[in-house]
């Protein structure tokens, strides 16, 4: 051990030194993309490592401990190995990867025996595990990581256009304004990359480049909001139509995408605006065509327009109820668990409502107040993926890159929820997976 902390120290320049170069090899092949290209495929890349070297190290270290993993955790550990050797790769699949993995393998020509998943996650991982030789789970975190990649996209975009003009006349305004400094082409572009950043660095991001849906339903509804920010109706109809299909709350974020329309118009609701705002966003009808699409298709193959709902009753025990009741069962639990997590929902809400109090916000406050209390409605069950479901709420991530604005609130801020996500991260790979999913 001395000799390996000797040797460490011996070279341990020339390991700068190469860090340092492939560093400036790296920013000058992202400086050659188009932007926001450049900034999204260098967080991309630096989130991957870095999640998947402490991913190792922790399961390296969790391995030599008596008794890991749990009982109840062993055929999910078997199921990882089936689908790779390699624990950088096979980390990224817990629970309900192997549920998708399934649903993608099932054939379209004989009724289908499993509804307890909308299908546009393991329907597009279909074509791609063609192409990688069968390998469905290895097609279902492909799918995963290129939505990850749009996701980021999508969040530079929207980050600049709703954070970047705001922060533009405070500092014109303001003669002893801290510029952002480390982004010279302006307060947009630095206030997309800084929202990319705090969405990479909510407590549970990690889930995005595993092989579940968050990234893909993420990736939609910012992509929906972008495109509704731009007034492309049509795009936004077409993208919230597969937002539908990605997760039963889907075909509910055409509420909020409505208010973006009211917004666009002054909020006004006089006949000759409302009958404006039909004729541009009559396309919003192809959001709610999406799950009745998801319907058509438990109908057509299982004989049952609700067949979802009937799987997700005998498979789970999820009912829809009163999310509030919901809520504080969960402050009032015995488990502590519980406590922490709907506490975390409850703070969600509470940076939503005080950070998007503005009129002009009100479209992603209200998307916020959904996708929390859509997945509260489901009752005492969805404690265990509460924390998973959490991530849907983007906006919080816009408020708190505007909150970040100032050098010192943002190192405080990048270093406590860096902290957060690694302990969260830890517990997910110790195979205490449900306290996340």
């Amino acid at each position: 051990m001395a000799q390996e902390r000797g040797a460490g120290t011996v070279d341990g320049p020339d390991r700068a030194g190469r860090s340092a170069a492939v560093g400036r090899a790296v920013s000058r092949l992202t400086g050659r993309l188009p932007e926001p290209w450049g900034s999204v495929l260098a967080v991309f890349v630096g989130a991957k490592l870095v999640l998947s070297l402490l991913g190792v190290l922790v399961l390296t270290a969790w391995d030599s401990v008596p008794g890991a993993p749990p009982a109840d955790e062993t055929m999910m550990r078997a199921q990882q190995d089936a689908v790779s050797s390699h624990r950088w790769f096979s980390l990224w699949f817990a629970w309900d990867s192997f549920l998708y993995e399934h649903l993608a393998q099932l054939p379209l020509d004989r009724p289908w025996p499993d509804f307890g998943f909308p299908l546009l996650y393991p329907f597009l991982a279909r074509p791609f595990a063609a192409l990688l030789g069968g390998h469905t789970a290895w097609a279902l975190l492909l799918v995963a990581n290129l939505a990850l990649l749009g996701q980021l996209y999508y969040a530079h975009r929207l980050g600049a256009h709703l954070l970047g003009p705001a922060e533009a006349a405070a500092d014109a305004g303001t003669a002893d304004a801290a510029p952002d400094g480390d982004h010279p082409s302006g307060p947009g572009p630095a206030a997309g990359r800084r929202f990319t950043r705090y969405l990479l660095l909510l407590p549970t991001a990690f889930l995005f480049q595993a092989a579940l849906t968050e990234s893909l339903f993420v990736c939609l509804a910012l992509a929906a909001f972008w495109y509704a920010e731009q007034r492309r109706w049509l795009l936004v109809g077409i993208v919230g139509y597969f937002l539908a299909l990605s997760r039963s709350v889907g075909f509910l974020v055409v509420l909020p995408l409505a208010l973006v329309l009211l917004d666009q118009h002054g909020w006004r609701l006089d006949p000759r605006t409302l009958r404006r705002c039909l004729r541009e966003g009559w396309p919003l009808l192809l959001v709610p065509a999406g799950w009745l699409s998801f319907m058509a298709f438990c109908r057509w193959q299982g004989g049952d327009w609700f067949a979802y709902q009937r799987a997700q009753e005998r498979g789970w025990g999820i009912r829809v109820q009163n999310p509030f009741g919901t809520i504080w069962s969960g402050l009032t639990s015995d488990y502590l668990t519980d406590v922490l997590r709907v506490g975390l929902a409850l703070a969600v809400l509470v940076v939503a409502v005080v950070g998007l109090r503005r009129r002009a916000q009100w479209p992603y406050l209200v998307y916020t107040v959904v996708v929390v209390l859509a997945p509260l409605s489901m009752g005492p069950p969805v404690y265990k993926s509460l924390l998973r479901y959490l991530l849907a709420a983007f906006p919080v991530a816009l408020v708190l890159a505007r909150w970040a604005r100032g050098r010192g609130v943002d190192s405080w801020l990048t270093a406590a929820l860096a902290l957060l996500q690694g302990a969260l991260f830890a517990v997910w790979l110790t195979y205490w997976t449900h306290f996340i999913i």
